[in-house]
């Protein structure tokens, strides 16, 4: 089997933490694998199945020899050195958003898109993490029925914030149970015991900038350049996994039955859906794997002919970002 010279840029983070793992899981053919963080990192040490691994600086000259770059940084350090792994002759997949509108970079889920694969010129740019939950849930009912118009609210896990939202939150809760005051560094408000209807910066409409990636994201990623997408993103108290509500009004008819029977079958999909037990997707139960649950499946109750409705959850540092990272590196290397 033909290996290769993997490296991954931003490795100390969560994210890059969960490709690494991810990476392992799925028995990825790596020849060399190079970790890669800032000059603070350089040096430390990490254990990966019984083997040492020593955080490299990232420098220009980072990207010799290297055949694949998993970013998982900023958006200011992908637009520095991911040019020059490309340059250097890699192929990046990218998970920070600063080329995912780009025209001449392609914006892939494989369960959705991945014939797209072939027209990267370098660069992959892997979607936003509540856009992969979403999209993975919906792809098989509009394959079908043909989404035009979806209303979705998000409710994302403190995580989505990278490791400094997982401690804000510990931390918080440890200080409001011992009568302390409570510290807010990483959100605008506090988030233990709370919900913040906020994530990113509003524009001159009142909507973040998360909630327009839904929209800008699904358009690209579907090819439905008129798909309207309205979102509200919401950051909840809880470590891992996402959950979104999600209202799509179709082109054509679709059935509650036929909406399951599709999902049943879905690549990336599990269907839980038994309300009479009790049993619907929810964030624990999503956490550290990479199934998208659907369930809560519902008639339109405004009574628009060929509309539905479902809840979702997905663990969006797995499938939200680093596995689906990998999936798309996957596809690359069918091309190589």
């Amino acid at each position: 089997m033909k290996t290769y010279n993997v490296a991954i840029l931003g490795a100390t983070g969560a994210v890059g933490q969960e490709m690494i793992k991810i990476l392992m899981e799925r028995n990825f053919p790596i020849h060399e694998l190079h970790l890669l963080a800032s000059a603070r990192s350089a040096g430390k040490k990490i254990k990966i199945q019984n083997k040492e691994y020593m955080i490299e600086e990232t420098t220009n000259s980072s990207f010799q020899n290297i055949d694949i770059v998993l970013g998982a940084t900023e958006n200011d350090v992908a637009m520095r050195f991911l040019p020059i792994a490309v340059e250097a002759g890699a192929v990046v997949i990218d998970n920070s958003s600063a080329y995912r509108l780009d025209p001449n970079v392609p914006l892939i889920i494989p369960e959705v898109n991945p014939e797209a694969v072939k027209n990267h010129k370098g660069i992959i740019a892997n979607p936003n993490c509540a856009t992969i939950i979403g999209l993975v849930a919906l792809a098989p009912l509009h394959q079908y029925a043909k989404a035009k118009r979806m209303i979705v609210s998000t409710y994302q896990a403190v995580s989505g914030a990278g490791i400094n939202g997982i401690k804000e939150l510990d931390q918080q809760i440890d200080a409001i149970k011992n009568h302390n005051d409570v510290e807010i560094k990483t959100f605008q408000h506090q988030i233990a015991y709370n919900l913040i209807p906020q994530i990113g910066d509003f524009n001159e409409d009142g909507y973040s900038s998360e909630e327009m990636k839904m929209q800008k994201e699904g358009r690209k990623i579907m090819d439905l350049p008129d798909l309207c997408v309205n979102c509200t993103c919401v950051r909840v108290p809880i470590y891992r996994s996402h959950s979104e509500s999600i209202f799509v009004e179709f082109e054509n008819k679709i059935t509650i039955e036929k909406a399951k029977e599709l999902l049943q079958n879905a690549k990336g999909i599990k269907l839980v859906d038994n309300p009479k037990h009790n049993q619907y997707p929810m964030p624990l139960d999503t956490t550290d794997q990479d199934l998208v649950y659907v369930g809560r499946i519902r008639k339109d109750m405004s009574k628009h002919p060929n509309a539905l409705s479902f809840w979702c959850c997905g663990d969006q540092l797995r499938k939200g970002a680093a596995t689906n990272a990998v999936q798309i590196a996957e596809l690359v290397i069918q091309t190589l």
